[in-house]
């Protein structure tokens, strides 16, 4: 059994290099375009869902919960590859 240090400068062999910091950035930028894309179609499925609720219409409240809790997670997993990306 062989001992490996605990911090090495071998890489594994199918271990990409790290992202240079000007590829951070787009890729950070994306991702911001994202998460706003994805705020502003909450504030629009909020928008309809209280518009149809206060019509009388209650049949939409729960998809829209439901999709509104999507569009959650897909900030959050956002966020969570954000802090995974250095």
């Amino acid at each position: 059994m062989k001992h490996r240090p605990a911090f090495s400068d071998e890489r594994a062999p199918g271990r990409r290099p790290p992202f240079v910091r000007a590829q951070r950035m787009t890729i950070v930028n994306g991702i911001l375009l994202f998460v706003v894309l994805i705020v502003i179609l909450q504030l629009w499925l909020l928008t309809a869902t209280m518009n149809a609720y206060l019509g009388g219409d209650t049949g939409v409240v729960w998809p829209a919960a439901l999709a509104s809790l999507v569009c959650l997670g897909l900030n959050a997993g956002l966020l969570w590859y954000l802090y995974r990306l250095d």
